[in-house]
């Protein structure tokens, strides 16, 4: 599988992917939150409420990671 895989074209990649995530978001494959990330998001909920919450831009988001 790995050989067809490198074989395949950008368009191709993007189809499979697609195809794959469809396969998981409506055929009722049912992925459970972990309990890490439920915390992440009621802390980030609670600086959002208190008024803590920082935002950045995207553009600041980018330069971050280039």
């Amino acid at each position: 599988m790995n050989i067809i895989i490198k074989k395949m074209g950008i368009a191709e990649h993007l189809q499979t992917m697609e195809e794959l995530w469809n396969s998981i978001l409506y055929e009722g494959s049912e992925i459970e939150t972990p309990e890490w990330h439920r915390g992440v998001v009621e802390e980030r909920k609670r600086k959002m409420k208190n008024g803590k919450a920082e935002f950045i831009s995207i553009d600041k988001l980018k330069a971050m990671y280039k």
